[in-house]
């Protein structure tokens, strides 16, 4: 067993010098951005426009919703128009287009610009308008790739039943003109359709239908993915300002006890002890830049978020440093350590070190003891933390009962540990902590 001891007595301020404070010159230039929840990207997935998994109609540039699609539609009607007047000329059993004909022609694409807002109306409407047309007895063209398009457009926006119920009524519309109703329909001396025709638009319907599903099936998992992704990323940003708020909490509350207990001492002693004050007035000073060098640090990696840290993480090694801070504020601390010493992962070594210290600064803030003890425990696969003071509390909130303690625990749960702090049966106080060697992530 190893053992460490300090004792109070004047204030040494050997606290790092070669740390940079917020003021400092020939410091770290931090580059201009903001915080990762800030920090607006080009894309809203990761990676060139052409390789994402999400939908095309996230990417930035894309059409809104509300706005109607009048190019595709206008496309879709010329297609339309030229393609039946085309289709017509082998046709001449047919009755001929005429202005008629061309108004149902264009009643199709007309309906379909209101497909994204009114699906169920906009596929019965172009459903019954391909059903008159067929009645009248125009010639066979295009016109079903604007059924077509109508029963996709509301099979992806949901509405299944509606797109199967309207073009399962103009197949059957069909039929029953083709095989039945045609006697007393123009054309003069029309005859019955094959019913190989009749299997081939069956077909044609069953196909486009299973398409529509599989684009419907297809957008419902790229609104899940979105889903997860922002709600990921919302973690992440959630974790990430618990994480700087830890570490504000830490530095800030620690050093700022040490400021304040100094300067109840320099203010005693002021004209009793000259000496002794400007002791206290240099630990103060020594703690605010150990302070101001610790959160430049914490803002460098906030406005950089990615980079590598400027300043190694403190870790225990700085250990005999929190020691000697502590005995610059009356508490003589002792250190115990068991077990062989190892290596400790980064993460590990950061939580262990700002569990210490907030175990300090309770005990300086709100204990009446001036004396504590530190136990590091080296176990295989662990790392066993103690903090104890011999009491009693100085308030009604032994040990502390603000963040402190909360930091502790949530430092130690992102690592898989577990921390036990709470009053020990001799009025002490008590923290202990387990930290695994190697974290989870």
């Amino acid at each position: 067993m190893e053992e460490q001891h300090s004792r109070p007595g004047r204030a040494r301020g050997r606290w790092r010098e070669g740390g940079r404070g917020l003021g400092q010159r020939g410091g770290p230039r931090c580059r201009r951005g903001g915080p990762p929840w800030a920090r607006g990207d080009g894309w809203p997935y990761a990676g060139a426009p052409w390789g994402q998994d999400g939908p095309p109609s996230r990417f930035p540039g894309a059409r809104r919703r509300g706005r109607l699609p009048w190019p595709s539609c206008l496309l879709l009607a010329v297609f339309v128009l030229v393609g039946t007047a085309f289709a017509a000329n082998g046709q001449p059993d047919r009755q001929p287009l005429d202005g008629y004909a061309r108004l149902l022609l264009l009643a199709g694409p007309a309906l379909l610009l209101f497909r994204r807002k009114h699906p169920v109306i906009t596929v019965f409407g172009v459903s019954a308008t391909a059903l008159v047309y067929f009645a009248a007895g125009y010639p066979y063209g295009p016109v079903f790739l604007t059924v077509a398009v109508a029963c996709s457009a509301a099979i992806v926006a949901g509405h299944r039943r509606a797109a199967w119920w309207a073009v399962g009524t103009l197949w059957v519309g069909h039929l029953l003109i083709a095989h039945w109703l045609y006697r007393w329909l123009p054309p003069a001396h029309d005859r019955p359709a094959p019913w190989g025709q009749e299997l081939v638009i069956a077909a044609f319907v069953v196909a486009l239908c299973a398409a529509s599903e599989l684009v419907r099936v297809r957008h419902e998992q790229w609104a899940r993915e979105g889903a997860e992704r922002a709600a990921a990323k919302k973690r992440r940003e959630n974790e990430e300002r618990l994480r700087i708020a830890r570490e504000l909490h830490d530095v800030l509350a620690h050093s700022i006890s040490v400021i304040n207990v100094q300067a109840g001492v320099g203010l005693a002693l002021l004209d009793s002890d000259p000496e002794q004050a400007r002791t206290a007035l240099t630990t103060i000073k020594a703690a605010s830049k150990e302070a101001l060098g610790e959160v430049r640090q914490v803002l460098d990696t906030l406005r950089t978020p990615g980079d590598a840290p400027r300043a190694p993480a403190p870790g225990l090694d700085r250990l005999p440093e929190l020691v000697e801070q502590a005995a610059s504020a009356g508490l003589t601390v002792d250190i115990r350590r068991d077990g062989k010493r190892v290596a400790l992962p980064p993460g590990t070594d950061l939580a262990a070190f700002r569990i210490v210290q907030e175990a300090l600064t309770n005990v300086v803030r709100h204990s009446g003891s001036r004396t504590a003890e530190i136990g590091l425990g080296y176990a295989p696969g662990r790392l066993e933390l103690r903090v104890d003071d011999a009491g009693p509390a100085t308030g009604g909130d032994a040990g502390g009962g603000g963040n402190g303690l909360v930091g502790m625990r949530e430092r130690a749960a992102a690592l898989g540990g577990t921390i036990e702090a709470g009053p020990r049966t001799d009025g002490g106080f008590r923290v202990r902590a387990t930290l695994p060697l190697n974290p989870e992530d």
